[in-house]
């Protein structure tokens, strides 16, 4: 409220609101927001599950006074109805019971339940297809396929986003006596049945809404289906329709029979479900262990559960996605509930202390790492501990929730939990829904199910009373063989170049000798039907046709040759490839909470190496752009030096700054709003010269990352930083010294933690540090022009060996292959070679006028609300916080 509203989102690094369109488009993830208050609105029954009664009274007012639903604005079909509509209809649902006990909400009138039938209504119109399934996207104002709806194009959707709607509509209609929502939802999800895999009774990640044709034939249990298959089974909770458990039965068999591979959960492909899809993991399907407690069906769920818990342990925080031999395949964290939430499912299920000691972990974690002045910024990688400005809303609608509830005694409530149904969102649902307004006939509108033998279910029944035996050390047994699985699973040594290139027939031209200027190796490639184009940018692009080959003989040749090439780029790009580093501004008052992602150079300093990194004050150097001698080296000695990239290379600004006495340096991009959250990294590259001479560490910000530190200089004269390899703990930078370290709420104190785990003797689990690993960076040689682009043109190219440093891609005649830079599967390495994927610019929101005032606040102001604390903990130097 003091720093976002009315916005959807805080951005926690430079407390503001994010108001879509004042900020950089970042594709679809800026879906979920319509200029609605979504925070607000998804943490509304947040705010009574913590007992914060009287703010949820200011909160429902606040909603029904300032949020206008009525926007043009293009929003997610999915986003909107699990947060905006699902957390109308939780604070609904939480108002009336207030108001029934006769204290709180006396004077609500079902206000939230009108804005949710508005809502629903704007939803509709997304589901006007032959199939039923809606359209990814609609138009707050305008619906679809409007002239002015910029949406209802789309072919195709995802099976969640589809298939999780049947709790918000059918609570809608049951609520409001209205059956349009339901009858729509269930459509929706009949279709996917319908549509399912027979064979297999899997269904894919991706399917066209007209035609109902699989569009991408892979199947998992993360991102793009997870929550279709929590819906089934939820909605047979809600309401009490025996359809969709006998689908969520079936799924569930073949699911425990294809994908599940204890503890791993992997995708395969719905036709050939004995063949994997992917070799890694997505953060999403933590959530799965949760879902198969409500089933009853416990020892997997505890052993998926502990494989990811020994994956937070080695990094802090669980990976966006991660490979089967548990090296990080991305390296972001939005701060996802996932993994809360499957662990208050199991403590519930099991009452194993464990499970505290797990959710303990999990809270000292985000206050150790991710608490920022004004929230918890999402983490960028959780290699180096960088930060990403970004709190999604669900950050406290979810994660809040879970981890009160996971300590929070029968007592600390003021209403019963167990009356009501979580949605995807964490909403709360009441369950006499169930014989309300049965306005649907629950007849089975399929007939095709199979028979199964199943022992798992047994215990179909959600009970929470029942699911388990409270023996805790049976579940100790169940996770005992899992503890050491992440430490002792490193990679083999064989690549994948070295087993496509060890064997099989040989190419006449080999990729490792091919040159891009010898005719003679041009002619053979005519001759396989491989064509050259030089592109604008000085890369040679490579295609094959196979019809163009002179036979087809050579044409296969062409076809091994071109993913020799493949293979090679990507063996290089790896071997060269540097990680990322950080940027922690350790002085007063941030002490360590803030860390930027900063691109390594490929000269000076190797902080991988000094691992007390280099600490210092920053000076702004003369001139700014480090091009020539240093003007005033008296400010700059003994200095880490700040100046700005352009018009020379960074080798001869790292030479200024060193000669000038200056013990690291920060090269901050020229390019206006530039940031590592829309750009891919890149590595600052020597200037073809030998470079041992520059012993200094030199690290790159983008432009939006290099303000942040600009702008603490601007209110704190000096500002010290630390350069390194990954943030380090606070408790390390500051050798024992006292440090505020706020928590999550007053009511999860780690006192009252401590006390309880003490009841349940327990014994306190030390999280281990992450251990830090590369991400996808490119090199850049020479400085831009003024004017030009910061961002890397090609920043993953490589040239492969003797090919005229031309950097290659490649594709075909049937499908792009992607080249270096846009590698489906990175490898990397046990401990630093871990790749991160790049990440998609997008264009940004079409331009249109936003009324909201963006508030932008001096750094004295954002850091008003810490000053009582700095001056306290300055007063105690023993005491523990």
């Amino acid at each position: 409220q003091e720093h976002a509203y009315p916005a959807d989102e805080l951005m926690p690094l430079t407390c503001r609101g994010r108001v879509r369109g004042q900020e950089p488009s970042r594709g679809d993830v800026d879906d979920a927001l319509g200029k609605f208050s979504l925070t607000l609105i998804d943490t509304l029954d947040t705010l009574v599950v913590l007992n914060k009664t009287k703010e949820f009274e200011e909160a429902v007012k606040k909603v029904i006074k300032d949020v206008n639903l009525d926007n043009d604005i293009v929003v997610s079909v999915f986003e909107t109805n699990i947060r905006v509509l699902g957390g109308l209809l939780g604070g609904h649902s939480v108002a009336i019971m207030l108001k029934e006990k006769g204290e709180y909400m006396q004077w609500y009138n079902g206000e939230l339940l009108h804005m949710a039938k508005e809502l629903g209504y704007k939803l509709l119109p997304a589901f006007n297809t032959t199939s039923g399934l809606p359209y990814p996207r609609v138009n707050l104002k305008f619906g679809v396929r409007h002239p002015e709806a910029r949406t209802g194009t789309e072919t195709d959707t995802c099976t969640a986003c589809a298939g999780t709607l049947i709790l918000e509509f059918a609570a809608l209609s049951r609520f409001t006596g209205t059956s349009i929502f339901e009858e729509y939802a269930r459509k929706a999800l009949d279709f996917i049945w319908e549509k399912r895999q027979r064979s297999s009774n899997l269904v894919g990640v991706t399917i066209n809404i007209h035609t109902g044709d699989w569009v991408r034939k892979d199947s998992g249990v993360g991102a793009g289906i997870d929550s279709y298959y929590e819906y089934l089974l939820k909605a047979y909770v809600l309401l009490g329709d025996d359809s969709f458990l006998e689908r969520f039965n079936t799924h569930y068999d073949a699911i425990m029979r294809y994908i599940s591979q204890p503890p791993l959960l992997l995708d395969v492909h719905i036709h050939k479900p004995m063949l994997n899809a992917r070799t890694w993991m997505d953060s999403l399907l933590a959530f799965f262990p949760g879902l198969q407690v409500l089933k009853g069906d416990i020892r997997p769920a505890i052993e998926t559960h502990e494989m990811l818990y020994q994956v937070i342990k080695k990094h802090n925080f669980l990976p966006e996605a991660f490979t089967t031999d548990f090296r990080v395949h991305w390296a972001q964290h939005p701060l996802r509930p996932e993994f809360a939430e499957s662990t208050y499912f199991l403590y519930k299920a099991t009452g194993d202390p464990y499970y505290l000691e797990v959710g303990k972990t999990l809270i000292e974690n985000l206050n150790k790492y991710a608490r920022v002045p004004c929230g918890f910024a999402a983490m960028k990688d959780v290699r180096t501990g960088s930060h990403e400005d970004r709190m999604d809303s669900f950050f406290l609608a979810e994660m809040f929730k879970y981890l009160y509830l996971l300590f929070a005694d029968k007592e600390d409530m003021i209403f019963d939990i167990e009356d009501y149904i979580f949605t995807t969102e964490a909403h709360l649902l009441p369950l006499w829904l169930s014989t309300t307004n049965q306005t649907i006939s629950k007849k089975n509108t399929t007939t095709e199910y199979t028979e199964l033998d199943d022992s798992n279910f047994d215990w179909t029944c959600p009970n929470t009373q029942i699911l388990f035996p409270n023996d805790p050390m049976f579940a100790q047994s169940i996770r005992e063989p899992l503890k050491n699985v992440v430490d002792k699973s490193c990679p083999r040594g064989i690549s994948r170049a070295e087993e496509s290139l060890g064997s099989g027939p040989k190419p006449p031209l080999r990729a490792r000798d091919f040159m891009a200027s010898n005719p003679e190796h041009l002619e053979i490639l005519k001759k396989m039907g491989v064509s050259l184009i030089h592109l604008k940018d000085g890369r040679v692009q490579l295609v094959q046709h196979a019809v163009q080959a002179a036979s087809s003989l050579d044409a296969e040749d062409g076809l091994r040759f071109m993913q020799e090439m493949i293979e090679l780029s990507s063996q290089q790009q790896k071997e060269q490839q540097l990680p990322p580093r950080a940027v922690q501004i350790v002085s007063h008052p941030f002490f360590g909470r803030v860390v930027l992602t900063a691109g390594p150079a490929q000269f000076g300093m190797d902080l991988s190496k000094h691992k007390a990194g280099t600490r210092g004050f920053v000076a702004t150097i003369k001139p700014y752009n480090g091009c020539s001698e240093i003007t005033n080296p008296e400010a700059v000695k003994e200095k880490i030096a700040l100046m700005q990239r352009g018009q020379c290379m960074f080798a001869e600004k790292a030479r200024n700054i060193q000669k000038a006495g200056a013990i690291g340096g920060i090269v901050i991009d020229d390019n206006e709003g530039s940031s590592s959250d829309t750009a891919p990294l890149f590595q600052m590259a020597g200037d073809g010269k030998n470079t041992d001479d520059i012993t200094i560490p030199m690290l790159f910000l983008f432009n939006k990352e290099g303000n942040i530190i600009l702008d603490a200089i601007r209110e704190y004269e000096a500002v010290e930083v630390l350069l390194s390899d990954k943030a380090k703990d606070r408790a390390t930078i500051f050798k024992g010294k006292m440090i505020p370290n706020y928590i999550i709420d007053s009511n999860l104190e780690m006192e009252n933690m401590d006390q309880k785990l003490s009841e349940n003797d327990s014994h306190k689990q030390n999280a281990e540090e992450a251990t830090s690993a590369s991400q996808d960076v490119g090199a850049v040689s020479e400085e831009p022009e003024e004017g030009e682009s910061s961002d890397v043109t090609d920043p993953d190219s490589l040239s492969p060996a003797n090919a005229d440093s031309d950097s290659i891609s490649i594709s075909n005649q049937d499908s792009y292959v992607p080249g270096t830079d846009e590698a489906g599967a990175p490898e990397p390495a046990c401990t630093r070679g871990d790749n991160q994927p790049q990440e998609q610019k997008t264009e940004a929101e079409s331009n249109s006028k936003v009324n909201w005032d963006n508030k932008v606040q001096p750094m004295e102001s954002i850091l008003a609300d810490w000053n009582e604390d700095i001056e306290a903990f300055e007063m105690m130097e023993k005491d523990e916080l």
